[in-house]
């Protein structure tokens, strides 16, 4: 429903008055987006979430998803209306604190609400959104349909608002609860520790739990025919893994989570979740990613993978970039995980001798350094953090020496736990723990598009 013609409403005891045809910026409308650089219309203003309890009914024959979001937030400012990130099936009703409220759906993903009675500054509030529909199949961008008849969630930098509303932003992390409702024969995964899996009659009811703060694109719905491996950790963490009927090669690399958790901790400290496992499907997706405590994994995951998605788990869901132009924070550490300490601690490997292989295979090759570390621009920021961000960090590493390397990126997490950090920082920091300017091999390693000089190619032990 849209609101139109001369309309007026008090707000914190203020008479606002709109003209039609009038363009004015309105101090009580939350803002449709919070400006990253890359996704200026990801998020919105004018207030914080701290929890989701999200419920779904999902039949896999017919696609029908059927949800219902409840969002408890509080307002950091006078609101009569707000936006959700929302590009899921029809909405049939929204609430505010028990109250019906208007709607109106508008752009690529803006539900716009407006309560009956508007939002004070400070004080907290609950949306409930209903909707059902016609799930979309986005493949590897949000709601996927399997090959199977099931579903799973996976996407980035978006994926949540194809299945529930939320405040899609990477600085708004909020805890999470997910009740599920499918048919009995089917099995679901989802992020957290499971608390309830019951059957009742023709369906089976599943719930999940995520103490610890979530962002939206990092949790996940798999429903499948799965089978389940299940280990635990030393210290009694539940590790709960799912494969898909056609996803059961996958099971031997997953036997080695404990060992993969054990080899994380031992660089970045802690486990920083109360359960872990990993969720194998059988369609055809590109990219495999590190929904949090569990991550989805598609069929051609080997071991280096789940050791990448696993780094991740420090790196970008405990710790989660402010904008996505920070994107270095999360692949370049999980890249150099897998692909250089792994190897390194656990097989042995020469990994000075690996940095210099790969130097001499692509230093002549303009199009390797054409993208930058920091900031490589929209579109481009799931490309050179691969190949480039372990170059760097090893460079880096040779640079501080290991003792103060592996201790300052412990200490970065820790301060950082539960929370963001942005590429800035992580400079700042660094340098905090360096004896020498790092300004030089900073800008020359993250911000240009050319090889840096030989002076920041080969540092300390690298120098041949």
């Amino acid at each position: 429903m849209r609101l139109s013609g001369l309309c007026g409403v008090v707000v914190a005891g203020v008479l606002v008055l709109a003209a039609p045809g009038v363009a004015q910026a309105d101090p009580f409308l939350g803002a449709p987006g919070l400006g990253d650089p890359y996704y200026p219309l990801d998020g919105n203003g004018g207030y914080d979430v701290g929890h989701y309890e999200i419920g779904i009914d999902y039949d896999p024959p017919t696609r029908h998803l059927a949800g219902t979001a409840r969002i408890e937030a509080r307002a950091t400012q006078a609101l009569r209306a707000f936006n959700l990130d929302f590009d899921g099936p029809e909405v049939r009703m929204v609430t505010v604190n028990g109250l019906p409220a208007a709607w109106d759906r508008n752009g690529e993903h803006e539900l716009t609400v407006t309560p009956s009675v508007p939002l004070l500054p400070g004080l907290p509030f609950v949306a409930l959104v209903d909707y059902a529909g016609p799930a979309r199949d986005e493949m590897g961008a949000g709601w996927t349909i399997s090959p199977s008849g099931g579903a799973f969630v996976a996407g980035q930098p978006h994926s949540a608002a194809t299945w529930y509303p939320l405040n899609d932003t990477p600085l708004d992390k909020a805890t999470f609860t997910l009740h599920t409702t499918v048919p009995a024969e089917w099995e679901v995964m989802s992020n957290g520790r499971r608390t309830r899996n019951e059957v009742r009659g023709d369906k089976r009811i599943v719930s999940w739990e995520s103490k610890h703060p979530v962002l939206g694109y990092l949790t996940t719905v798999a429903i499948d025919r799965f089978s389940f491996l299940e280990q635990q950790r030393p210290d009694g963490t539940p590790l709960l893994s799912a494969f898909a009927p056609q996803a059961e090669d996958n099971r031997e690399t997953e036997r080695r989570l404990p060992e993969i958790l054990d080899f994380a901790e031992s660089l970045y400290g802690p486990y920083p979740f109360d359960a872990a496992g990993g969720i194998y499907v059988d369609a055809e997706l590109e990219i495999s990613l590190e929904t949090q405590t569990r991550p989805i994994y598609a069929p051609w995951t080997d071991l280096e993978t789940v050791v990448h998605e696993i780094a991740h788990q420090w790196w970008g869901d405990a710790v989660s970039v402010r904008q996505w132009s920070d994107i270095c924070l999360n692949e370049c550490f999980a890249s150099y995980t897998a692909d250089y300490l792994w190897g390194e601690r656990k097989e042995g490997v020469d990994v000075d001798t690996q940095y210099r292989e790969k130097l001499a295979k692509y230093l002549d090759n303009p199009k390797f350094w054409e993208i930058p570390l920091d900031n490589p621009g929209a579109g481009r920021e799931f490309t050179s953090v691969y190949y480039r961000g372990p170059l760097f960090l090893h460079a880096l590493r040779k640079q501080l020496g290991d003792d103060v390397f592996f201790g300052a990126v412990k200490e970065f997490l820790r301060a950082h736990a539960y929370g963001n950090a942005s590429m800035l920082e992580f400079r700042t920091f660094v340098q905090s723990k360096s004896g020498t300017d790092l300004t030089g091999f900073l800008r020359a390693w993250l911000d240009t598009e050319e090889p840096p000089a030989d002076e920041y190619l080969f540092p300390g032990a690298l120098r041949v």
